[in-house]
């Protein structure tokens, strides 16, 4: 009991891998995505910050830091899987929910009980800080499919995810997002490798939509 407990499952992120049943060249766990967001997500709100965006950076990093921590108790389930619908989606995010919330009420002294569902909540909201943490966590499958295509992993998911990845962050209205396209993925596509898979015309194609 108490906040050891927190502490202690934390070593469970470590174990869960993204994206499972799927070949993979390099396989990433839960807790190492979860570091890359951060580091995603404060050079995006620096970008923000230079184009005179105020950025609440406490609630960043709460949000950023700990927005996957619910996948100790559900586990990754796959992207095409959580978003086929809207109501699905909701269901997994309810369950996620119940179990961060029974989690909290049988293992977090009293004292600190607000400041965990404080910062264990959803953080994907219409605030600036929602939204980095809405397009960093994007950018980490667009990386990670990325990684794979330039390998010439054929498996159709990761095609989805790159592509499906790029369309929710084009389309998310900040300054950090117009940065990303019109310098990072252009020196991400221009990387030479001998990859049997166009990259370039999916990401062509994926911007296009």
């Amino acid at each position: 009991m108490g906040i050891h407990t927190y502490f202690r499952s934390l070593n469970e992120l470590e174990r869960i891998i993204r994206c499972p049943g799927k070949f993979k060249f390099e396989e990433h766990s839960v807790s190492a995505h979860s570091w890359k967001v951060v580091q995603y997500a404060k050079t995006l709100a620096d970008i923000e910050e230079r184009n005179g965006v105020s950025i609440d950076w406490k609630k960043l990093y709460e949000i950023t830091s700990s927005h996957d921590y619910g996948e100790i108790f559900i586990g990754d389930i796959k992207t095409p899987v959580k978003h086929s619908s809207k109501e699905l989606r909701l269901l997994i995010q309810q369950v996620e929910e119940g179990m961060i919330e029974y989690f909290i009420e049988e293992n977090i002294p009293e004292e600190f009980k607000a400041i965990f569902r404080k910062q264990l909540r959803e953080g994907k909201d219409n605030s600036v800080e929602g939204l980095i943490l809405e397009v960093a966590d994007k950018m980490d499958q667009v990386y990670e499919a990325f990684a794979e295509l330039q390998r010439g992993n054929t498996e159709k998911e990761f095609i989805v995810m790159y592509r499906n990845a790029l369309v929710k962050i084009k389309n998310i209205q900040l300054k950090c997002v117009d940065y990303f396209l019109e310098h990072i993925l252009p020196d991400m596509v221009k990387e030479e490798t001998p990859s049997s898979i166009d990259i370039k015309k999916i990401t062509e194609e994926a911007l296009a939509l």
